[in-house]
């Protein structure tokens, strides 16, 4: 018999929670009753605690809304406490990447702050708690978790490839990844994913960067070549949407024959993702780490989303 797990989750996260128990029959939802009082501050009740106790035990966390976080730290904390044979956290977004550091006295690193309350958290199982992060936006924030914690980083890459590779002799021989600036390349060009799958497909590389043209700056086509070729711009998270649809566009004006995007978080808050229309990108792909987005696109054909629910077990499992 496969050793059981327990996963936990917050609302946001139910369907992918629900989604990982079907297709998993070592991994069992806890209990849990997730309501407010009438002052909204969390009633938070979690159901056979012994077994939490005996068992791997996982919180599947979203914090794609400040309002959210206060009362699911509340939850970890708890659990931690209890002291279960293990625990960790599953953050898929690390919301406050943007942040990574002060560019004036006086502003706030939300991202060391963000990071400072996980860390507050208190031991749990056999060492510091595991929290797994998918693409985060600035590997600095490392430095800023306590020894309570260990981040452990993983990317949505593979569910690229993946989707890629099932793609065949379409895009075999005519594909170019496309970064949206130095950074990204930075990020992504050194993953062992990236290099993995750029030997087994055997695509070439571009990245665009914002070159003065005239008395404006423009994102261009500053390296590599695109011309007829099929060309995929990947990025770590999208919020408005104005950059990635500027560097599919100078994409476009290279050559390419046909243009897709791929971002790991699809913020896209306030509506955002309806500026994709088709003009620029024929489909954008994200993963599911932003459920409110992912839920908004889901039956839009211009979009599409490619589950973390694979590698998320993987994580658990770890």
């Amino acid at each position: 018999m496969p050793e059981t797990r327990i996963l936990l989750a917050c609302p946001q996260m139910d369907d992918l929670a629900d989604d990982i128990v079907r297709r998993n029959s070592d991994i069992h939802r806890g209990g849990l009753d997730w309501k407010r009082f009438p002052d909204r501050f969390p009633d938070l009740m979690l159901h056979d605690v012994d077994r939490l106790v005996r068992h791997d035990v996982s919180f599947l966390a979203c914090f794609d809304d400040p309002a959210v976080i206060f009362e699911q730290w509340s939850l970890m904390r708890h659990v931690a406490r209890l002291k279960p044979k293990s625990f960790r956290i599953l953050l898929p977004y690390f919301p406050t990447g943007t942040m990574e550091r002060s560019d004036h006295e006086g502003q706030v690193a939300t991202a060391e702050s963000l990071a400072m309350m996980l860390s507050s958290l208190p031991a749990a199982g056999p060492g510091p708690i595991p929290v797994y992060i998918w693409d985060i936006h600035a590997l600095p924030i490392k430095g800023f978790f306590g020894d309570n914690v260990a981040p452990r980083f993983k990317t949505g890459l593979k569910q690229l490839f993946t989707w890629l590779g099932s793609r065949g002799a379409k895009a075999a021989g005519n594909l170019t990844i496309v970064f949206p600036d130095d950074g990204a390349k930075k990020r992504f060009g050194k993953m062992d994913a990236f290099t993995k799958a750029q030997k087994k497909l055997g695509f070439t590389v571009a990245v665009c960067r914002k070159e003065r043209v005239g008395d404006e700056r423009k994102v261009v086509l500053s390296e590599g070549d695109v011309q007829d070729r099929y060309a995929v711009v990947i990025d770590d998270l999208v919020h408005s949407g104005g950059t990635l649809l500027a560097c599919g566009q100078a994409v476009r004006d290279a050559g390419a024959s046909t243009v897709d995007a791929y971002v790991t978080h699809g913020v896209l808050e306030n509506g955002n993702w309806k500026k994709f229309d088709g003009s620029v990108f024929r489909t954008v792909l994200i993963t599911d780490s932003c459920p409110e987005t992912a839920k908004a696109v889901s039956d839009d054909p211009r979009f599409r989303v490619l589950t973390l629910v694979d590698s998320i077990v993987n994580a658990i499992r770890q």
